[in-house]
């Protein structure tokens, strides 16, 4: 008897950046869950292990998606090989910082940051737009992961600041090209969430963190996986160019 797959994202392939950690990883977890095929990328191969062991056919591909758009038009052309079928979600969770003050802020930092979490979402969303359009994808979603402080900055972040602003004017205008041809854009600027990138915050500051959150607590990296899965899912369809905050209230 064969069973079949169930769930929000039953059949489909989900190609997820930064998969090796943090939200990313949460967010393969959320999908294996709902049925989905995971094309899990990441720089770092390590991270990966733990998404292949996730339930459903699942692969793992390490590439820079900062390099270039030959690198991401051959990571797509490896995973339409290796799936015989294209991504029809997609979701650009890959992010790095940088922090400094802007006064002490060295140029190549700068330009690595918005290397990373500008160009590589850009040219994820260039080629996953290509490639849903050339295979007449319907109803494709391309998810991309901002952030809070591209509302309201945050001191030692102007790098990072500046990428994920950048991100959401990416995110809108992709939407408002893509509309026509059946896929969807959105972004969500999570707040103050429990992934690797805050374990070198001191506790004090973390302690000072909270106290700005009405609800009173770090974020989960499911929480934000649970919106992306939404994104993602035909619970959406009448949504792109939106931005979710999930921030616990933070900044309201």
């Amino acid at each position: 008897m064969v069973v079949m797959a169930s769930g929000l994202l039953a059949g489909r392939l989900a190609l997820v950046t930064g998969a090796g950690s943090g939200i990313g990883r949460a967010v393969c977890q959320a999908f294996a869950r709902e049925g989905a095929r995971l094309a899990a990328v990441d720089v770092h191969e390590k991270g990966l292990a733990p998404v292949l062991s996730l339930p459903g056919d699942n692969k793992a591909f390490t590439v820079d998606i900062s390099q270039s758009v030959d690198a991401v038009t051959t990571l797509f052309n490896d995973v339409n090989k290796a799936f015989s079928q294209i991504p029809c979600c997609v979701v650009n969770c890959a992010g790095i910082t940088r922090d400094s003050l802007l006064l002490k802020m060295d140029e190549k930092d700068f330009d690595q940051v918005l290397q990373v979490n500008l160009k590589g979402t850009f040219l994820i969303t260039q080629v996953a737009g290509r490639f849903m359009i050339q295979n007449r994808i319907q109803n494709g979603s391309i998810v991309n992961i901002s952030s809070i402080v591209a509302k309201v900055g945050n001191l030692g972040q102007c790098n990072y600041a500046a990428s994920k602003a950048g991100v959401i004017g990416l995110t809108k205008s992709a939407a408002k090209e893509l509309a026509k041809f059946g896929i969807r854009c959105n972004a969500i600027m999570p707040g103050f969430i429990d992934t690797p990138m805050v374990e070198s915050i001191p506790d004090k500051v973390i302690d000072m963190l909270i106290k700005t959150i009405p609800l009173g607590r770090i974020g989960k990296p499911s929480e934000i996986a649970d919106a992306c899965l939404f994104l993602a899912s035909d619970k959406s369809l009448y949504i792109t160019g939106s931005v979710i905050e999930v921030t616990g209230g933070m900044f309201m």
